[in-house]
């Protein structure tokens, strides 16, 4: 079994600043959200964001990864690569930012409305978020990594809509992926046991219609498989000795993040 990183109080007042300059970034990104600007003018203001707080963005030329966001639309679940698209009214916009600040990784991830959206769109937008916070209720030392997956699968399938399977979360800190993974779904009582210290990017994908999902062309995209809408939120945590911490927690009032 791989080791786990365990932050030393030193390292965990890193992952809080790499948190909030992340989560700045996501709610400058869900700013921008709306009909018509194109996703890769959301790109650059990221990149130049992040960057001016002396950071680097984390998925710039990560495996190859060409921008410093990942922004799907729609029926695109993670790992949309921007460009020249034009957002629309009634679309919903999954931002998923990471940003390196003092040789540590804040990773997280919201969708946002576009304009007016259609009623189904916003209630799938607001469960994967609340979907989030349910299974991070077993976040605490002690339980197993599972049982947050369970919590997660056990609200977003009671309201209707399915997990995906193929990817999952994981932990962050030195390096943008560490383990554990963190799936979104299966048993409780499984898995790797938490301890105080370890910090965690929890990330349920939801879809509107079946879990399964394709991978496009470019290599990267990743859309459903049925053309269902999708929708994404994560955060990083910091697992403690009583409540998570929420490193990504963003100050700015917004439902969607």
């Amino acid at each position: 079994m791989e080791m786990i990183s365990v932050k030393s109080p030193r390292e965990v007042e890193r992952m809080r600043r790499a948190g909030q300059v992340t989560a700045q970034a996501r709610a400058l990104a869900g700013r921008m959200v709306e009909p018509g600007i194109t996703t890769l003018e959301i790109d650059r203001a990221v990149q130049k964001f992040i960057q001016k707080q002396g950071g680097t963005p984390s998925f710039l030329h990560y495996a190859g990864y060409p921008a410093s966001a990942c922004i799907s639309v729609n029926d695109e679940v993670i790992h949309g690569i921007p460009g020249s698209r034009v957002l629309q009214e009634g679309d919903i916009v999954s931002v998923d930012v990471g940003a390196l600040i003092d040789g540590f990784h804040g990773d997280c991830a919201a969708t946002f409305p576009c304009g007016q959206v259609d009623p189904e769109a916003l209630r799938l937008i607001q469960v994967t978020r609340q979907s989030f916070f349910e299974g991070i209720r077993n976040a605490r030392a002690g339980n197993r990594v599972s049982d947050i997956s369970h919590g997660v699968q056990e609200y977003v399938e009671a309201n209707g809509f399915s997990i995906v399977r193929d990817y999952v979360g994981h932990g962050v800190g030195h390096q943008l992926h560490e383990p554990p993974e963190v799936p979104n779904y299966g048993r409780p009582g499984h898995g790797a046991r938490l301890e105080a210290g370890m910090t965690l990017a929890v990330e349920p994908m939801v879809n509107a219609g079946d879990w399964h999902i394709k991978v496009l062309k470019d290599g990267w995209t990743v859309k459903t498989a049925d053309g269902s809408l999708a929708a994404h939120f994560e955060n990083s945590i910091l697992i403690t000795d009583g409540e998570p911490e929420i490193l990504t927690r963003c100050q700015e009032s917004s439902p969607w993040i």
